[in-house]
């Protein structure tokens, strides 16, 4: 049951490099959001609708995903049961094969070569990372899966540290300096990706501020999130602005918020935004902010609630507008209408960023963008840097490598820096820093330049905002956030809902936007002039954003402005 015609200009390209040389073994890299299920899904049904094989076996890092992929086989015509426990021996006559965890695999070997074993099989190894040999699941995967007829790896991700964590079933190649690089088969990065609209750009608000702490020796200690003067002051500057209870977290909130508003009013009305946590105290006390602030309830995943993969599910399908994740962000999380991002955690690992920052990047539809907010501090603004560069699987020997800087794995990630000192968290300002896109950063300094009635209808649409542009109205509104919500935190980190008005602020922001369009009518009507024309004057007497981005301040000051004409 192939679905050639629907198949990505990169699926048919790499199908029929796969198809050219029949590899027993191919390793396909591609940038998350890209279309890997596919790609491996249309080669299966291939194989099958040729006999070359009889059963495809699929290992993935999770449960949840063990569903996602049955569900997608179905797509194909594949049945591949999701369910099948280690307790259970071979795949039921019903099933087509069946969908497995790597930890399972690692649980038994044995049983699972006995399943691949016992017909001609199709081996796909999705997020083949994760059979690196220090998770000890390496081994176990290569002794369960060698007699597969075909072996086929896929990654969005594949970079590791170690010398030692070799994965099965890839071919390395040395590249000098006591160095081994992965050799990919088929690449398909992000910049390619991007190129193709396949994926959506990310733009990076970086969020900075002062931070203050209380040493073990009872010293109070300031630091500068952007400046520190050493790695401890720069760990505990940034674990002190993601404190629940300082002012840091919620003004980086408010200004998501209604980052969130603007996409949904303007042509993603199911747009939503995630919260990376560290831990369920801090999930649960930022799920209370993010409620007085948005006034809607977000959903909270923790990774070990039995419940997660429906949550996730429900909020995919859905229309909630936060979800609050903890490790929970591993590959194949899909959520397409997540837009907007918060990043309040001290996880640093290239592989967790790479995985979050791949959640967001899912394309439904063009002209789409996504917007993380984060931390100004340096081992972020790196890795942001870094995300559009073309990455290989490259192992540096552990001579070479820090110590303390080691990659952790699996969603294990670290808390940034190592701190070895205990202190106390006093509070915490936030900041706009600037935009990174495409390597530049943006202050909001930039001159913006007068926009055509063309430019104007184009800038309604999500996304569109060019980072120059997002960078001003992320500085235009920080007067605002600071007075509507870091007015209105309490000594114990809640926000008074007063300060915020009688309703949310993205509620006030609609409402605003609502009566201005209403006005802008009203004019028209009176002069005759055409509505694209009463705005562009409108924003030439008030200037700034358009509406869709434009702060509270400077609405209420067109709308006062339309009520003196008429």
């Amino acid at each position: 049951m192939a679905r050639t015609g629907r198949l990505r200009a990169w699926q048919t390209e790499a199908l029929a490099l796969w198809e050219r040389d029949r590899p027993r073994d191919f390793l396909a890299t591609a940038t998350p959001g890209a279309g890997k299920t596919t790609f491996a899904l249309e080669l299966a049904s291939r194989l099958l609708e040729s006999r070359q094989i009889r059963r495809v076996i699929v290992v993935c890092p999770t449960d949840h995903l063990r569903s996602q992929w049955a569900a997608a086989g179905e797509q194909f015509g594949l049945r591949l049961d999701p369910t099948l426990p280690n307790s259970v021996g071979p795949i039921g006559s019903d099933f087509t094969g069946a969908v497995f965890t790597y930890a399972q695999v690692a649980g038994h070997p044995m049983l699972h070569r006995s399943r691949a074993n016992g017909a001609t099989t199709l081996v796909v190894l999705d997020e083949v990372h994760h059979a690196g040999d220090g998770l000890s699941w390496g081994d176990a995967v290569r002794e369960a899966y060698d007699p597969a007829k075909f072996r086929l790896s896929l990654t969005g991700t594949p970079f590791r540290t170690s010398a030692s964590e070799r994965i099965p079933f890839v071919r390395y190649e040395d590249v000098g300096g006591g160095q081994v690089e992965s050799a990919a088969d088929y690449t398909y990065g992000y910049r390619h990706a991007l190129r193709d609209r396949v994926v959506r750009p990310v733009m990076f608000a970086a969020y900075s501020g002062v931070a203050r702490w209380q040493n073990s020796a009872g010293e109070v200690v300031s630091a500068h999130l952007s400046e520190p003067a050493t790695k401890d002051q720069e760990t505990a500057a940034w674990r002190t602005a993601l404190d629940p209870a300082g002012k840091w977290v919620p003004h980086v909130i408010a200004a998501a918020d209604q980052r969130l508003t603007e996409i949904r009013a303007n042509g993603m009305p199911d747009a939503g935004a995630m919260l990376l946590a560290s831990d369920q105290d801090d999930a649960r006390a930022y799920a209370k902010l993010v409620k007085r602030i948005s006034g809607e309830t977000p959903v909270v995943v923790l990774s070990d609630d039995p419940k997660a993969s429906r949550k996730i599910d429900e909020f995919a399908r859905g229309t909630q507008r936060w979800v609050i994740a903890v490790r929970m962000v591993s590959e194949g999380v899909d959520v397409p209408r997540l837009a907007v991002g918060v990043w309040a955690t001290s996880y640093r690992t290239p592989l967790f960023f790479a995985q979050a920052v791949g959640r967001f990047v899912r394309a439904r539809r063009p002209h789409e963008s996504a917007t993380l907010f984060l931390p100004a501090v340096r081992p972020l603004l790196a890795l942001a840097a870094e995300l559009e560069a073309e990455r290989n699987h490259v192992i540096a020997p552990r001579s070479v490598v820090e110590d303390g800087e080691l990659d952790a794995v699996d969603g294990e990630a670290p808390e940034g820096g190592g701190l070895d000192f205990e202190f106390e968290a006093l509070d915490a300002e936030a900041e706009f820093a600037h935009v990174l896109y495409g390597g530049a950063a943006h202050t909001g300094d930039d001159a913006v330049v007068d926009l055509t009635e063309e430019d104007e209808d184009f800038l309604g649409l999500p996304g569109l905002l060019s980072p120059a542009m997002m960078a001003t109205v992320l500085k235009a509104r920080e007067a605002e956030v600071r007075t509507l919500v870091l007015d209105g935190v309490g000594g114990d980190g809640t926000v008074d809902v007063g300060a915020l008005g009688d309703r949310p602020v993205h509620e006030q922001l609609r409402a605003v936007r609502a009566e201005i369009n209403s006005l802008v009518s009203r004019q028209s009507a009176r002069t005759g002039t055409p509505h694209a024309k009463v705005h562009a004057e409108l924003r030439r007497v008030v200037p700034g954003p358009p509406s869709a981005a434009a702060s509270l301040v400077v609405l209420e000051q067109r709308r006062d402005h339309l009520l003196s004409l008429l």
